[in-house]
């Protein structure tokens, strides 16, 4: 059995360009991370409204504790959602990482219960739709504040993998 050691191969063939043109590649990825935030936002949103409703409306809690708690209860099932789908592909996970996530995530709980003391205490909109709203719209101010931090400071992009 004999070996060419001079034999050569063709050359790879080019990569196959892309089907989207490089400056918009940007803000594809920007719409992909946006429907992926929805997508754990969105389950997140439920869960906080399921306990808050189950709280404030079926055991007569607090509307304040019944909030907090839901919201507290949401961030944590979000946390999951986050790092394990929608920010998988970023750095991996660090004691820094889970910090900040619960810091900037308590500011927002901060937020959004200070939104809806201000409409259901303030405004007095103590029924079981105008209180869903008041905490809708809460959770959508406060949400905002926290795809622009998580995807900032929390989840940030691996240098290495963005190339």
């Amino acid at each position: 059995m004999t070996v060419n050691l001079t034999e050569t191969r063709p050359p790879a063939a080019a990569p196959a360009p892309a089907s989207v043109p490089a400056p918009a590649r940007p803000v594809t990825r920007v719409v992909l991370e946006v429907v992926k935030f929805g997508v754990v936002g969105g389950s997140g949103v439920l869960v906080n409204f399921l306990v808050f409703n189950l709280l404030l409306h079926g055991l007569r809690w607090p509307a304040m504790t019944a909030t907090v708690l839901a919201s507290c209860i949401a961030m944590a099932t979000n946390y999951v959602g986050f790092r394990y789908f929608a920010y998988r592909d970023r750095a991996s996970r660090t004691r820094r990482q889970i910090v900040l996530f619960f810091v900037f995530s308590g500011l927002g709980v901060v937020m959004e219960s200070g939104l809806f003391w201000v409409g259901y205490h303030g405004l007095q909109l103590h029924g079981a739709v105008e209180s869903n709203a008041v905490k809708a719209l809460s959770i959508v101010l406060a949400s905002a504040f926290r795809f622009l931090v998580y995807r900032t400071w929390v989840f940030q992009q691996d240098a290495r993998r963005a190339a």
